[in-house]
């Protein structure tokens, strides 16, 4: 082999790897609203809370079969061997039954399997909010480290002049070794700021890949909103009172409370069915009987034989299970009644909150605007006059720090009004938009 085809060969299978990883790896984009849908129709867990709720749905048709009379077939063949030698004779029959009356039992059971249909359907409902929630902060995470380090970036570049200035003025005499050192160990000191807001934004890209269910080698780049104005939020703030009656409407939890309740009140009145007589009614009919005798005979008896009849199974007495069955599925309602009581309460009481929430996260939001708008200002201006050598070094530096503390804190504070105005959002039922 020549070393040319070696070296053919060689790149051929360099650019199949590169085909095959490409092909394994996928670049996604994706706004607020992608990641949501990309995460409802490949989320594990909303796919099997999907599959229950096929299970339900089956489970209550097949109820609703239960008022319906069954209906079967028979065939039989037998056997004999006696003084004559051995005979066969066969039978063929069909039948039927119905439950005419079960202490309402079979109406209350397709009642009980509807409303767990209905219940499953809420509690996706629950899991799809969870789960926008959990979406949400992480994406708000991501671009709000995304903010922080492109300011940070800027604040690298500036640190990176004022070393090479230091370094040349220090040359000349115009500063100490020790301001030079100030100011290497502030540029160091912001490039490591950089590196690692470079690494939470990638570990907060991989969290977020994990809600929404996707392969962690895919790339993932997210479609940054406008929040450089959101007065808008205070202004659409409903009221609190208001958000309190919006949320008791939605709320999936006391849907899911109330759905308990009547699940418990079906409980109660299949246990108390037990105390009821049941009463079902069946037919039959044999359509004959073909026999062969030890001489090889044969004889067809072609007369059919028809029965129709009617029973009741009347309990009369159960060693007291059927009561102590009736009490405990009361007691189980009275205990839903209290659970919706308290899901009620704990509903409003977090409404409220979050709502007093958005109220303090907005002011907290508006007061660090100025500040970091103040310190922004400040430290360009000092910048300059330390350029012109009218500041020391430690001064620009504790100005600089200043305005990073104050930049942290806007932003902090700017993602954490949208999080806390968003959450009302999904308490309130209304879709989350960015």
């Amino acid at each position: 082999m020549t070393k040319r085809i070696r070296i053919v060969i060689v790149l051929s299978l360099v650019l199949l790897t590169v085909g095959v990883m490409a092909q394994e790896s996928r670049l996604y984009r994706f706004s607020l609203d992608d990641c949501l849908r990309f995460a409802a129709a490949n989320s594990y867990e909303r796919k099997s809370m999907e599959l229950t709720g096929k299970s339900l749905e089956t489970t209550y048709e097949q109820s609703k079969q239960q008022r319906l009379p069954n209906l079967s077939a028979s065939v039989g063949q037998n056997f004999s061997n006696n003084e004559n030698g051995w005979s066969t004779s066969g039978s063929v029959g069909v039948g039927s039954s119905v439950t005419i009356y079960q202490g309402g039992h079979i109406n209350n059971t397709i009642e009980q399997n509807r409303l767990n249909l209905e219940r499953n359907e809420v509690q996706l409902q629950r899991y799809d909010n969870q789960l926008a929630t959990q979406i949400l902060q992480s994406f708000l995470t991501i671009i709000g480290n995304q903010e922080l380090l492109k300011y940070q970036i800027e604040v690298l570049n500036t640190s990176r002049e004022q070393m090479k200035q230091g370094s040349v003025r220090y040359k000349v005499g115009s500063i100490l070794e020790s301001d030079l050192l100030l100011l290497e160990a502030q540029y160091y000191s912001d490039s490591n700021n950089v590196v690692d807001t470079r690494i939470k934004i990638g570990n907060n890209l991989l969290d977020l890949k994990i809600l929404l269910s996707m392969n962690p080698t895919d790339d993932l780049e997210i479609i940054t909103p406008d929040t450089d104005n959101l007065d808008g939020l205070k202004e659409s703030l409903p009221t609190e009172e208001e958000a309190v009656s919006l949320a008791m409407d939605y709320m999936p939890e006391l849907h899911i409370s109330d759905y308990d309740i009547r699940l418990a009140e079906k409980n109660v009145d299949l246990a108390r069915g037990n105390y009821f007589p049941s009463i079902s009614a069946n037919a039959n009919v044999g359509m004959g009987v073909l026999s062969f005798d030890g001489d090889g005979n044969s004889k067809w008896y072609s007369k059919p034989t028809e029965s129709v009849g009617v029973s009741m199974s009347i309990p009369i007495y159960s060693r007291g299970q059927t009561k102590a069955n009736v009490k405990k599925s009361r007691i189980a309602l009275e205990q839903a009644q209290l659970d919706y009581e308290q899901t009620a309460l704990t509903v409003r009481q977090t409404v409220v909150q979050a709502h007093r929430n958005v109220v303090s996260a907005f002011n907290a939001y508006k007061v660090s605007q100025v500040k970091e708008e103040a310190y922004s200002k400040s430290y360009n201006a000092y910048n300059i006059q330390y350029q012109y050598g009218t500041i020391t070094t430690v001064e620009l530096l504790q100005q600089q720090n200043n305005y990073l503390n104050a930049l942290n804190s806007y932003i902090q504070n700017k993602y954490s009004l949208v999080m806390k105005r968003k959450i009302l959002d999904i308490y309130m039922g209304k879709q989350i938009t960015l």
